[in-house]
């Protein structure tokens, strides 16, 4: 069978270039920057830095409707005079837990189904990212993003009770563990949500399935420690019941050791040694969240 030959003009147009590929000399930043900047780069994410004005509506909408009431209180202690806040620094974000609950079920899926869904996934783990890289900044990322969101109004309160000339010491010691049972909260809520928006890539399920969890949980739970407590006057079953709910678990251990009253029905939280279960159950769930995590992404790596 005969082989077309080039013409003479498609040969004169053919060339081959030396373009002068050379090896990269400049610095090599490693795992270390790389680690960094993922985690930078997710942490503004979180509140839509970076991204679309659509990206910013949500996240800083919540920022500031979980502030206002703080600035409320504080303005009426000013003006009245009060000798106190209306309500403990450890108590607040209980209240709040709903504002809480969408904040991480929308970020949640933000940070990590779009990297599973568009399938950039085998680029992270390339290099240098390796996989424990690469879960430590996302969960670390929206764990920072849940502490801002809820440390910022305790930090309102604050200001405002100085402001207010409220007793120095009191005030700072309930801010110091204020600050703890955010802390707590943010690790715990985060993990949580990020293993359930890792399990699937579709943005939208992964927001309905955190909500239903941290939701539906609560719900529950605050059903049954009524029901226990109210009608059968089983104060020792609402304080177990509290175990398998996240809101529940942080405001046990805030009872039992951050001197905050419980918002279980009657006020009978968790003692000192119940809440030694609770505080091992939080960091149970943390240390879980975050091994479930990685075996995950191993798995997607491989």
């Amino acid at each position: 069978m005969a082989v077309d030959q080039p013409t003479a003009r498609e040969a004169e147009q053919t060339r081959i270039h030396n373009i002068g590929y050379r090896s990269y000399d400049g610095p090599r930043l490693g795992r270390a920057y790389a680690r960094r900047s993922l985690y930078s780069q997710s942490l503004r994410g979180a509140y839509g830095l970076g991204r679309s004005v659509k990206s910013k509506v949500l996240p800083m909408l919540l920022f500031v409707v979980m502030c206002l009431p703080a600035l409320i209180m504080v303005a009426v202690a000013v003006t009245t005079k009060a000798k106190d806040l209306p309500i403990e620094y450890t108590r607040y974000a209980i209240i709040m837990q709903g504002l809480i609950g969408l904040y991480v079920a929308s970020q949640a899926p933000q940070s990590v189904s779009r990297d599973l869904r568009f399938k950039t996934m085998p680029l992270y783990f390339s290099r240098p990212i390796e996989t424990g890289d690469y879960v430590r900044a996302k969960y670390a990322s929206l764990a920072s993003a849940l502490f801002i969101l809820t440390a910022a109004p305790l930090l309102v309160l604050y200001v405002g009770a100085l402001l207010a000339k409220l007793d120095f010491s009191h005030q700072t010691k309930g801010f110091a563990e204020g600050l703890v049972s955010v802390a707590l909260l943010s690790l715990l809520f985060s993990g949580i949500s990020l293993v359930i928006a890792a399990a699937t890539p579709r943005r939208g399920f992964g927001i309905a399935a955190v909500i239903a969890v941290l939701t539906i949980s609560y719900g529950a739970v605050s059903t049954i420690q009524a029901i226990a407590a109210v009608h059968s006057g089983n104060s020792l079953t609402a304080i177990w019941a509290g175990l398998f709910s996240p809101v529940t678990l942080i405001d046990g251990v805030g009872t039992a050791f951050l001197g905050a009253s419980s918002s279980y029905p009657g006020g009978h939280g968790p003692s000192a040694g119940q809440g030694v279960l609770f505080l091992l159950i939080v960091l149970g769930l943390v240390a879980g969240c975050y091994g479930l995590l990685l075996r995950r992404y191993r798995k997607v790596g491989a």
